[in-house]
């Protein structure tokens, strides 16, 4: 699996333009990293395998207090596959790299659901729930490093 970039000039994203389920969301995470600031590593991705599209990752900006939130999914096509599952393992493993002591965190619906089954699978533990200004109650997830 290959992370791709997603990058702030347009011109620099003409592989994603058009994918269905790259071009749905291009433009929204563009605008989300122009607001808080794009600071490579810490961006969004398309996931690819075998030269395929097959979902989108992202880190929720740059890491705040040692913490940095992770975001990921599947295009619907390829769901059922494990291709989160890796996705997420990517995102901490890109993570730990460039920063070893940082602290890599998820936030869920607060239900168990397939999101929930992912983090487990990569080692992250529920925290609990909190409230998050944009999604209301949700489940905080943690990445137990002992697990490396």
């Amino acid at each position: 699996m290959e992370l791709m970039p997603i990058f702030l000039d347009p011109l620099l994203n003409k592989e994603f333009a058009d994918h269905p389920g790259c071009n749905e969301y291009l433009q929204m995470n563009v605008d989300f990293f122009e607001r808080i600031g794009y600071n490579p590593p810490w961006i969004g991705y398309y996931a690819k395998v075998d030269n395929e599209f097959v979902g989108a990752a992202a880190f929720k900006g740059k890491p705040k207090n040692n913490k940095v939130e992770i975001s990921y999914g599947t295009f619907a096509e390829h769901r059922n596959k494990g291709i989160a599952t890796e996705i997420c393992r990517q995102l901490v493993l890109l993570a730990l790299k460039t920063v070893p002591e940082v602290i890599v965190t998820a936030r869920t619906l607060p239900e168990e659901n397939a999101s929930a089954h992912v983090l487990r699978k990569n080692s992250f533990f529920l925290l609990g729930t909190i409230w998050d200004e944009e999604d209301g109650n949700v489940w905080e997830w943690e990445y137990k490093k002992d697990n490396e």
